[in-house]
């Protein structure tokens, strides 16, 4: 395995911080969902205390036990977001299995191609999962360990959920997993390869806790609202109430923003999580309909570098009245901001990371638009802040294939633009069964490793980082490197346009640059004049900075493709193809 593990330290199960919830705040509201509407149009809930989640995952992780469930067993766990999706996840890891997460939404070739890597021994998932397994059963033969969850069963065998849950409650003892032993695998998106399985170990859950936690300082008793089902075992950790929106996960740009209020409004929510395309369908609601959103104090948004405009929204649209009492210490600008800026302001915060390193930085909006905005319009790249507490970054020359010494490698001076490392104690160290890719991302450094985000980027003298983009993206052309993220801020300025893309036609280093562009709604080019004078300006926009000046072919795309998760992370490489079909059409 590579790198090698630390020896084993105490005991870590991340399930034993949801029992010091329960212990803390038993009656406390742990997770609410939204069940339906009455008569009269209001929505309805479901809910369990922090109590309630704990004994049930209790009866729950007995029932896998009787199952036959042992520490190590590898589970999928396929459920809609729900009180059960929460509650099972909890049982698992108190049963030290380890849970399997695959994003529904990448598509069945990519599903299936992580489960053959997982080879998994058992599926919790609702009936049409499970239908599908049976059907394939020879594909999936050693999946033994099955729970059918929201539905019946059909023509398999298998308890159900409350068969699972049994009959009384009685305390279980979690299984003792020190901090290196597996809790879940996690795939990547994909949105620049296949995706992969990202091995978590409880040591790293219990991290991500307490970074989060102390960085943002979130104190027990707040309201959480996240767009990402998975945040809710954060808050459960934290001690912190999880609001689970009314919307689809796997599709937040085109999530309704009057739900997402509507939650706020009637749960008192004081932080709420989602990718930058939540955000953007919520800023833009608020500004139409001169709407703030009181009692809101703190918005985190990750997936994709957050465009300016979404910031300035979203700041307009959080009251800046202070946070209610409850939190007198609680401090929503972090330690990014300005100082003699009052720490009870409202703000959104754009945490960096991976799925392999999450967090890595962070910075404020507020700090974002009065320090590093301008910058990021004329081409500097996004500026995604400082590192969390220890988090350690590097960065090095751009370099292709695996690194096995790291003093072989250049370290770069401020302002100059590499490859970023990684390391700290929320840094995954493999992944699942895929040697090569490990031995590609990771980076030993004595007692120690790095993780290469595969993106790259730069520091300012100030300590912050700034992204450029993916390593992968990088337009190589006879006059040098051309950066994703940099070229695109410069025609991303035109009013008419939403967003745009860069991609590099033909052979590297022997690039064609082209900027592909998608218009804001209702502003596509409808006559050829208008194709040209829009064509134009843009044109004109790239000759005034030198970054993108010798951009000459533009193109426009109705609506770009983007990952699945976020409905942010542009798919350049399904692009770049498309960009070199549409030249070759024109050419005839």
């Amino acid at each position: 395995m590579f790198p090698a593990k630390p020896h084993p330290a105490t005991t870590v199960n991340i399930a034993e911080k949801l029992r010091e919830s329960a212990a803390t705040a038993p009656y406390q509201r742990a997770v609410v969902f939204p069940v339906g509407r009455d008569s009269q149009g209001r929505v309805t809930y479901s809910h369990l205390t922090f109590q309630q989640l704990d004994r049930e995952s209790d009866r729950l992780a007995r029932g896998l036990r009787l199952l036959g469930v042992l520490p190590g067993s590898r589970l999928v766990l396929m459920v809609r977001p729900s009180l059960e999706f929460i509650a099972l996840t909890f049982a698992l890891f108190k049963a030290g299995a380890v849970v399997v997460l695959i994003d529904p939404g990448m598509g069945r070739t990519s599903i299936f191609r992580c489960l053959d890597q997982v080879e998994p021994q058992g599926f919790i998932a609702i009936p049409i999962v499970q239908a599908i397994r049976v059907c394939l059963g020879s594909r999936f033969k050693s999946a033994r360990l099955n729970v059918t969850v929201g539905g019946r069963r059909w023509f398999w065998k298998g308890p159900d959920y409350q068969e699972l849950l049994g009959t009384e409650w009685e305390p279980f003892e979690t299984t003792p997993t020190s901090a290196t032993d597996p809790a879940a695998i996690i795939f990547t998106s994909g949105s620049t390869g296949p995706p992969k399985g990202v091995l978590y170990e409880h040591g790293m859950f219990a991290a991500q806790v307490e970074l989060l936690r102390e960085f943002y300082q979130i104190q027990p008793g707040e309201v959480d609202l996240p767009g990402f089902p998975l945040f809710a075992l954060f808050n459960s950790a934290m001690g912190v109430t999880t609001i689970i929106p009314d919307m689809d996960p796997t599709r937040p740009a085109q999530v309704d923003p009057r739900k997402i209020l509507e939650a706020i409004e009637n749960h008192g929510v004081t932080q709420a999580f989602g990718s930058p395309a939540i955000w953007n369908r919520v800023g833009r609601y608020c500004e139409q309909h001169h709407r703030t959103i009181p009692r809101l104090s703190r918005v985190l948004s990750a997936g994709a570098p957050v465009p300016i405009p979404v910031i300035e929204r979203m700041l307009k649209a959080l009251d800046d009245s202070p946070p209610p009492a409850l939190h007198p210490s609680k401090a929503t600008v972090t330690a990014n901001a300005d100082p003699a800026e009052s720490d009870r302001l409202p703000d959104i915060h754009t945490p960096y990371g991976a799925t392999e390193s999450l967090p890595v930085c962070s910075i404020s909006g507020r700090e974002i638009i009065r320090e590093t905005a301008a910058k990021t319009r004329t081409g500097a790249g996004t500026c995604v802040g400082r590192p969390f507490p220890r988090m350690e970054l590097k960065i090095i020359e751009i370099t292709h294939g695996p690194i096995q010494h790291l003093e072989r490698i250049r370290e770069l001076q401020p302002y100059e633009i590499g490859e970023i490392l990684v390391s700290g104690p929320v840094v995954t160290r493999e992944y699942y069964r895929q040697p090569e890719a490990t031995l590609l991302a990771k980076i030993p450094d004595g007692d120690r490793f790095w993780h290469r985000m595969g993106d790259v980027g730069y520091r300012d003298i100030h300590g912050r980082l700034w992204f450029c983009g993916r390593k992968a993206h990088v337009v190589e052309t006879e006059r040098g490197r051309m950066f994703t993220i940099c070229c695109e801020a410069i025609f991303n300025q035109h009013p008419r346009i939403f967003r745009s893309a860069l991609v590099g036609v033909g052979e590297k280093p022997v690039q064609r640059p082209v900027i592909i562009v998608e218009p804001e709604a209702g502003q596509f080019p409808k006559t050829s004049g208008d194709h040209r004078q829009l064509q134009a300006e843009l044109r004109q926009m790239g000759l005034d900075n030198p970054l993108t000046q010798h951009i000459e072919t533009i193109l426009f795309h109705p609506s770009l493709p983007v990952d699945i998760r976020h409905n942010v992370k542009i798919f350049r490489e399904k692009l770049a193809p498309w960009a070199e079909q549409q030249l070759r059409n024109e050419s005839r």
